[in-house]
C-alpha cells in the first residue's frame, strides 16, 4: 500500500519511521524548517522511557500535486489545521482513501463536503510526545492502539488493509464500528483538561495539586458526556461512563494519580503547551454540542474561558508557525 503521511510532527513522524522500518512504501509530506531538518537528519526518534534513538530515512515531498498517486493519505494534523489541506486533497482524485487521525468533536461533515463520503475515514493516533529540535521524543506502548473506522462502521476490505499496514509495524489496531462516537467521547474531556490546566498555572502536575481546578475538570467532562447522551451519541468506550457513575472524589483522585506522573509529563504536557489553537477549536466544537443539547454547563463555561484567554495571549504574542512544522 503506497501511503502518504501529511503532517510531520510527533505522530506523523513516528508512524512514518515505523512503517518505513517495517518495509512499507511510505512518504512524508513536510515543509519549511521541518523539511530542512528531515533532509539533514532523517526522522530521528527517541524513546521517552529508555532514551534509545533511531534514525530512519523516509522519502519526503513538500507538496501534493493533483496527479500524485497514493493508495492512502494519512492526515495527522491539529483539528484547526485540517481546513487548510482539504482543497489540495479535493483537487487530487487519485487517492481513493484519506484517513484523518486526530481530535474531532464536530463530526465528519466538513471532510465529506470537501472530499466525498466514499474517500473519508477517521480515527485517533497512537502516540504522544514532543519535538525537541529535530528529535521526536515519543511516548508509545503496545496497548496504545490506532483506532479508526469507516464512517458507516462497515468492516470493509480497505479498512482491513489499513489495519494490516499498521500491524506490520508492530502497532495494535482497532477498527471501530462507531468511530464518530469514539472521537466525540475522546474530545469531551480534552477542553476540560486544557482549561483546568491553564487555570492551575499551565502544568498538569500543578493541576493534580489544585483541588478546585481538578473538580472543575471532572465536572466539565461530565457535562460534556451528558450532552452527548442527550443528543443520542453513545459514550465510547463504554468504560468512560465511569466518569459519571463514580463519586466525584473518587474520579478526582484517579485523575490526580494520572496527572501527577511522568506519563502525563510526556503524554499530555507537550500538547497542552504547543497547541492552544487546537484546544480553542475543540472547545468551540464542544460549545456547539453543549448548546445544542440545551443543558447547563457552568464548569465548562469557566474552563472554556481559560482556553479563550490562553489562546488570545499566545496568538497576540507569537506569530503563526508554519503549517507542517506545528502539526500533531
Amino acid at each position: 500500500m503506497r501511503t502518504l503521511i501529511i503532517g510531520a510532527g510527533v505522530i506523523g513522524s513516528f508512524n512514518a519511521a515505523r512503517l518505513k522500518d517495517a518495509g512499507q512504501d511510505v512518504t512524508l509530506l513536510a515543509r519549511g524548517r521541518r523539511l530542512a531538518e528531515l533532509l539533514e537528519h532523517g526522522v530521528v526518534l527517541e524513546d521517552f522511557r529508555t532514551g534509545r534513538r533511531t534514525t530512519t530515512q523516509v522519502p519526503l515531498v513538500d507538496h501534493l500535486g493533483p496527479d500524485d498517486t497514493y493508495d492512502l493519505a494519512m492526515v495527522v494534523m491539529r483539528r484547526n489545521q485540517i481546513p487548510s489541506v482539504l482543497p489540495t486533497l479535493a483537487q487530487n482524485r487519485r487517492i481513493p482513501s484519506v484517513l484523518f487521525l486526530g481530535n474531532n468533536a464536530a463530526g465528519p461533515q466538513d471532510l465529506i463536503e470537501a472530499l466525498g463520503r466514499e474517500r473519508v475515514l477517521m480515527g485517533l493516533g497512537n502516540a504522544g510526545g514532543a519535538r525537541e529540535g529535530y528529535v521526536v521524543r515519543y511516548l508509545w506502548k503496545r496497548w496504545m492502539a490506532v483506532l479508526f473506522g469507516e464512517l458507516d462502521g462497515a468492516r470493509t476490505p480497505r479498512a482491513q488493509a489499513i489495519a494490516r499496514l499498521f500491524r506490520s509495524a508492530g502497532f495494535s489496531v482497532r477498527i471501530a464500528k462507531d468511530v464518530d462516537a469514539f472521537l466525540k467521547t475522546h474530545a469531551a474531556g480534552l477542553p476540560a483538561l486544557a482549561g483546568a490546566t491553564y487555570l492551575a498555572g499551565g502544568q498538569v502536575r500543578q493541576l493534580a495539586r489544585a483541588p478546585k481546578a481538578m473538580r472543575l475538570n471532572v465536572q466539565a467532562f461530565r457535562e460534556a458526556l451528558r450532552a452527548l447522551r442527550a443528543l443520542g451519541i453513545p459514550i465510547r468506550p463504554y468504560a468512560t461512563r465511569l466518569v459519571e457513575w463514580l463519586p466525584l472524589p473518587v474520579v478526582t483522585f484517579l485523575f490526580r494519580l494520572v496527572l501527577d506522573s511522568r506519563l502525563a509529563d510526556m503524554g499530555a504536557q507537550p500538547h497542552l503547551d504547543a497547541a492552544p489553537d487546537e484546544w480553542k477549536e475543540v472547545a468551540d466544537e464542544m460549545r456547539v454540542i453543549l448548546q445544542t443539547a440545551g443543558l447547563p454547563s457552568p464548569a465548562s463555561d469557566i474552563l472554556f474561558a481559560e482556553i479563550d484567554a490562553r489562546y488570545q495571549a499566545v496568538n497576540s504574542a507569537t506569530p503563526e508557525t508554519e503549517l507542517t512544522a506545528s502539526c500533531a
